[in-house]
């Protein structure tokens, strides 16, 4: 039977797509692991890669098809001894038919369910077949897979499946060992099931776009389609600060010392070709602060904190139309110029959507500097689950008081700590800033 190739999920945060690139056109063999297509999720441009192997039998979205929901068919694999004619009603593409991603059918304005579709549209084959098991789920798994386990007397119900929503295929059999099929176990008796709750009531965010657009309907506008990256950044930040509790801490730091090693550092390593920034040490200071306070060196997980054991430092990262936050894992461990060549490399393909959901994923802490556009402080917003974030302003001259009580001039940068109050208390992240403040203002430490 022929299979669907659906759009896959390539980030946890991914919703929907762009085709941006067929590898492949109706015809070409494909093998398990070979990259079909370019797809640009909600951050980044990413190869896809065959589970199945078989031949492209028909292509049901054209490249540069945007908005494009995960789980969307998009081709059509014939499997051995096969062809186009028996595609049949798979030919169809898939926003004809309800999403398998969807877990509930689309909701009218009323709340109703609509589950009706025109009787003219054939409904799309299903993505694999699939067999009642003994307790009535369905096991799903390729035509080669269900044969190749028949060969070796495997029992699928107990293959866990890797290809898209769970699919048995190839590569899971041929690794399997044949076993015996277990008894069934009794059914339990269902215990009685609570009413469930009513629904919470959304939180409003303002008036509907429609209204929006009538407010200025006698003024020139150009409008701007929000792309996957500006939805997700919408969603997510209008998530945190609705939900996160933030508490901000500020101080001032004097960046004399650090300028001055900072010199004298580059000097030395002109030869080899690398130049420190300011930002690099503020990295290291971070890292080595979440080291100092392990507490706080914590994310939120819903139901509990999870305290991290090396410092991930996230950096953002401003790219046209949105940001990155690619993540420095074991920062404490690394050199300043080791730092420092990796933070130029994350940057560098974050503007050109290069990086792999890996490389901006994770980490506890966040760091986002807006001193070299001029701004001399500010609050950043926590990017959950992490606990906390650290604003960075521009270093400016000012007159300060130093340590003989004598006026004179200083070079001192504003930084503002936005704190997660549950993951982090008010002492716990006056520590941690202070340690940030220590570092930074006796540079040297930063190497021991």
């Amino acid at each position: 039977m022929p299979i669907e190739i659906l759009m896959p999920a390539l980030s946890p945060t991914m919703e929907e797509g762009t085709l941006a690139k067929w590898l492949v056109k109706e015809g070409d063999a494909v093998q398990s692991g070979d990259v079909i297509a370019e797809i640009e999720t909600d951050k980044a441009t990413m190869e896809f890669e065959a589970v199945d192997e078989g031949t492209i039998g028909k292509i049901l979205i054209a490249e540069g098809s945007t908005d494009v929901k995960v789980n969307t068919p998009i081709a059509v694999l014939l499997e051995e001894g096969e062809s186009a004619s028996d595609i049949g009603a798979a030919s169809t593409p898939a926003p004809a038919a309800p999403q398998a991603s969807a877990a509930a059918d689309e909701v009218s304005p009323t709340g109703a369910a609509e589950k009706a579709a025109p009787a003219s549209v054939p409904a799309p084959a299903a993505p694999s077949p699939a067999a009642p098991n003994k307790d009535g789920t369905r096991i799903f798994a390729s035509p080669l897979a269900r044969r190749i386990a028949g060969q070796k007397g495997l029992d699928l119900t107990q293959i866990s499946g890797s290809g898209p929503r769970g699919r048995i295929v190839k590569a899971d059999v041929e690794s399997a060992s044949a076993q015996p099929a277990p008894a069934a176990a009794p059914t339990p008796v269902a215990a009685p099931q609570a009413a469930p709750s009513a629904a919470p009531t959304p939180i409003a965010t303002g008036p509907s776009s429609d209204a929006v657009a009538r407010m200025y309907e006698d003024r020139d506008y150009t409008e701007v389609p929000l792309d996957g990256m500006r939805k997700t950044i919408a969603a997510r930040l209008t998530e945190a600060k609705q939900t996160i509790p933030h508490f901000y801490l500020r101080r001032e730091i004097n960046l004399d010392a650090l300028l001055a090693f900072r010199s004298d550092l580059n000097a030395q390593l002109a030869a080899r070709g690398t130049k420190l920034s300011v930002n690099d040490f503020i990295i290291k200071a971070c890292a080595n602060a979440l080291q100092q306070v392990p507490a706080a060196n914590a994310v939120w997980a819903g139901d509990r904190i999870l305290q991290l054991t090396p410092s991930d430092v996230a950096v953002a990262v401003a790219i046209e139309g949105g940001l990155f936050t690619p993540v420095l894992k074991d920062a404490h461990q690394k050199s300043l110029s080791a730092l420092s060549a990796e933070m130029k490399d994350l940057a560098t393909r974050a503007r050109d959507k290069k990086l792999a959901p890996h490389e901006y994923q994770g980490g506890s802490f966040a760091i986002s500097n807006l001193g070299m556009f001029g701004i001399e402080n500010f609050d950043a917003v926590i990017n959950p689950p992490h606990g906390a974030i650290l604003a960075v302003g521009a270093g400016t001259k000012k007159p300060v008081v130093n340590s003989d009580g004598d006026l004179s001039v200083a070079t001192m940068m504003s930084v503002t700590l936005s704190v997660d109050h549950r993951v982090i208390d008010g002492a716990l992240g006056a520590q941690l800033l202070d340690a940030i403040v220590q570092g930074l203002e006796a540079p040297m430490m930063l190497l021991a």
